[in-house]
């Protein structure tokens, strides 16, 4: 059984955090600020440098939902501290990406360019070396927006599994197929 809802969040150096009559929990940072609304039931509490949650039962709804504000808000921290940074690599001939922005344009093998305008809480950024796959970077403080966004990219061409082309996440292990095999 988990106990993630026990566990209290520890508030690094240059992090405050303000909870309202109404659950609702602001989060400021050095790199912006994040807020979250917490269920009436749980109760938010913040001392010293650390913040707790408690519940009022052990009932399976109200476990469940101290456990996921918890990490809600321990991703907020986490975000607002250090931020989030997902690498996605495309593979494949022709293929390639650019940045202009928040617009970022990509050539996947279709017969058209595919133009993605990205939310302002992330910055992307697209880089081609010589003799290599481009890569494209997303940060961001939001850790379920920059996830959100890097999804949305991967689903465009995601990897096939008999040559591996496509968009995937940089160090994501494929599993491989083997293929036909020719007859003697």
């Amino acid at each position: 059984m988990s106990r993630i809802g026990y566990l209290p969040v520890i508030l690094p150096e240059g992090v405050s955090v303000d909870v309202s009559d109404a659950n609702l929990v602001n989060v400021k940072g050095p790199l912006g600020e994040l807020s979250v609304k917490v269920g009436s039931d749980i109760k938010v509490e913040v001392k010293d440098n650390t913040l707790e949650l408690s519940r009022p039962s052990d009932s399976k709804r109200l476990k469940s939902l101290h456990g996921l504000y918890r990490a809600l808000i321990n991703n907020m921290v986490v975000g607002v501290s250090e931020g989030y940074k997902k690498q996605l690599e495309l593979v494949g001939v022709g293929y390639r990406a650019e940045a202009n922005g928040q617009l970022l344009e990509l050539s996947l093998g279709y017969s058209h360019d595919i133009i993605l305008e990205l939310p302002k809480e992330v910055a992307v950024e697209a880089k081609t070396e010589r003799r290599s796959n481009p890569v494209i970077t997303l940060t961001s403080i939001d850790k379920q927006l920059i996830g959100h966004v890097a999804a949305k990219i991967r689903s465009l061409r995601p990897p096939e599994p008999y040559k591996g082309k496509g968009i995937k996440f940089v160090g994501e292990q494929l599993r491989r197929k083997a293929g036909k095999s020719a007859s003697v």
